[in-house]
Formats: C-alpha cells, sequence, structure tokens
C-alpha cells in the first residue's frame, strides 16, 4: 500500500489477526478462511506457538498499545488476502508477531477449483 497503515485504521477482522500475531510472536496460523477479501475466524484457524525454553514466550509488546503504525510485513500481508478475495489462507509463519511467509489456497470463482 502507498500509504502508512495504523492498527485503528484497521477493520475489525484485519486488527483481530495483527492482534492474533501479536499474541503468538512466534508460530503459525492454519486454516484461515478469507471472504471478500478479509479474515474469517469462523471457523477458527489452527493457531500454533513456537515456545523458547528460557526464553520470553510472550506476546509482543505492541500487544497493549490500542493504536500503532504497522510495519509493512502488515499491509502487504492485507494486500495479499484482499487480491485472493475469496480462499483459504493455508499458512502465515509467524516471527516476531509479523507474518513471514504466507502459503495460500484459493479458489476459482467460475468453477470452484481449488489452486495453490
Amino acid at each position: 500500500m502507498s500509504f502508512l497503515k495504523t492498527k485503528s485504521s484497521l477493520s475489525p477482522s484485519q486488527r483481530r489477526l495483527v492482534e492474533l500475531m501479536q499474541q503468538i510472536n512466534f508460530g503459525r496460523i492454519e486454516d484461515l478462511q478469507v471472504r471478500a477479501g478479509e479474515p474469517v475466524f469462523s471457523p477458527a484457524p489452527r493457531v500454533v506457538r513456537k515456545l523458547k525454553v528460557g526464553g520470553d514466550n510472550g506476546p509482543r509488546p505492541e500487544f497493549a498499545f490500542d493504536d500503532f503504525l504497522l510495519k509493512n510485513q502488515i499491509p502487504e500481508l492485507l494486500e495479499t488476502l484482499a487480491a485472493v478475495k475469496d480462499g483459504e489462507i493455508l499458512l502465515i509463519d509467524v516471527r516476531h508477531g509479523l507474518p513471514f511467509a504466507v502459503e495460500i489456497e484459493h479458489f476459482d470463482a467460475g468453477d470452484g477449483s481449488r489452486h495453490a
């Protein structure tokens, strides 16, 4: 996106996704449904946290903030969801509370077939 985005400028479902990634800090979100370019949490995605033995495994400090400027990875992920429109995010690899890599499955609106 060509402009700065803040957490408060996001839709409720986008904010929920950002907060989920901040809570996870390290791990992955699997099987996230996307409808009309927005993340959908019903059914709930599978969330897997990666914990470091002896490390700080809490949420990101930003999780407690109502508003802040988003790092570039967040708008890029949201652009990806908007482009998918209707489909499924197979996996969002989360590192430091940010999306690191994404695996996408989307459906062809014409014939309902699946494409990776």
